[in-house]
């Protein structure tokens, strides 16, 4: 494959993976999937397309959107021309957003160098199928397609390849408070979308019970550099004592069409160890097999103060906390690393795992086996 600035090349590598990290601005909840995409690189031997567009992009878009709504005639939106001219085992991509697949009209030969295809699509909602017509044009050309919403069945009908589900992960490693644990100086985190009732709640109880409650400020999506902003929520993360959640739009069903999905927030809480407290998805059978431990959310209307209350209720009862974070936080090493989401869809398509993604998950387990240990002792001496 011919070098240039768009592309990384690292030895011999079997995966061809199409990021978009350098056609959009780095908006903040690119974090998650942008961290996905490094860690790849450290667990599987991977080449990197990662085109930026032409100046003419946003306007391209605009057309190609517009098109896409009448006809199942999928257009380049103005991402330069890409030929991929040697051969791959899997060809893979994340597309956060439908109108992303659009950008892989640049590529050429992708059927022919690469044996096997699959897509990750985070965001797809059953009432938005009619309006992106081309982007499920380019969606049935793939042999898998891994869905991150569990509501994907009427999606399968558009589909020629295989479909299946799978959820959000994280980098346990970076968010894990252990080998040596920080003090939990926050009390409260909520990041993003958050209710009105709650939030004012907490802010009240931050001025009458002397406690440190951190929330968004500043209605901006729009980070410096995506990198630095992970490292300090997952710092964040890890010295906060309870961490507000939600389903994904929850305030905003309009844009659903009533579904209610989960995303990364329930990760970044658990691996840190944080104690969720908020809302589980309504009728979501994926969420309760993933969380399936005792109290791994702690739920709490939105529409209340209620959460006050909880809060000084669980402050009472510091063996139930720790018995929280531990499995939390073990629960995570052991389940939702993104090595394991991997190794998932490496099982989807047939494919080993190299040596390198079976020395991180040691390295989990080791992990996992001295956090558990830890609170052991911490037990056994009455320590909290």
């Amino acid at each position: 494959m011919p070098v240039d600035s768009s592309q990384e090349q690292q030895g011999n590598p079997r995966i061809l993976l199409f990021s978009n990290r350098n056609i959009f601005d780095p908006l903040v909840w690119r974090c998650s999937f942008q961290e996905f995409e490094k860690l790849l690189q450290d667990i599987d031997d991977v080449d990197v397309l990662a085109p930026k567009p032409s100046k003419w992009y946003p306007h391209g878009r605009r057309v190609a959107a517009r098109v896409g709504e009448f006809a199942a005639l999928p257009l380049n939106p103005g991402i330069p021309s890409i030929s991929i001219d040697r051969d791959y085992d899997m060809f893979f991509t994340v597309c956060e957003r439908v109108s992303e697949l659009l950008h892989l009209k640049a590529l050429k030969g992708l059927r022919d160098r690469c044996k096997k295809s699959v897509c990750w699509i985070m965001e797809f909602y059953i009432k938005d199928i009619p309006v992106y017509k081309s982007c499920l044009e380019v969606l049935a050309q793939f042999d898998y397609v891994v869905f991150m919403f569990v509501a994907n069945e009427p999606f399968k009908a558009y589909l020629k390849g295989q479909s299946s589900f799978l959820p959000a992960g994280i980098d346990t490693l970076r968010f894990c408070p252990y080998p040596n644990p920080p003090a939990r100086s926050i009390d409260v985190l909520s990041i993003g979308r958050r209710a009105p009732a709650t939030h004012q709640a907490l802010l009240k109880m931050a001025e009458d019970d002397g406690k440190f409650y951190v929330y968004d400020t500043i209605d901006s999506l729009r980070a410096y550099n995506l990198e630095e902003h992970r490292i300090l929520m997952a710092n964040m993360a890890k010295r906060s004592r309870y961490f507000i959640v939600s389903p994904g739009k929850f305030d905003k069903p309009e844009e659903t069409g009533g579904l209610s999905e989960f995303g990364n927030r329930y990760v970044e809480s658990a691996a840190p160890g944080c104690i969720m407290l908020g809302m589980r998805p309504s009728n979501n059978p994926e969420f309760e097999k993933i969380f399936n431990w005792p109290d791994a959310v702690i739920e709490v209307p939105f529409t209340s103060d209620e959460i006050v209350s909880v809060i000084r209720e669980l402050d009472k009862d510091p063996e139930r906390q720790m018995k929280v974070r531990r499995k939390n936080i073990t629960q995570s090493l052991l389940h939702h690393d993104w090595a394991y989401r991997w190794e998932s869809i490496l099982e989807m398509v047939g494919m080993q795992p190299l040596p390198k993604l079976q020395a991180r998950k040691r390295a989990l387990r080791e992990l996992a086996a001295a956090v558990e240990q830890d609170f052991v002792q911490h037990e056994m001496s009455g320590v909290q």
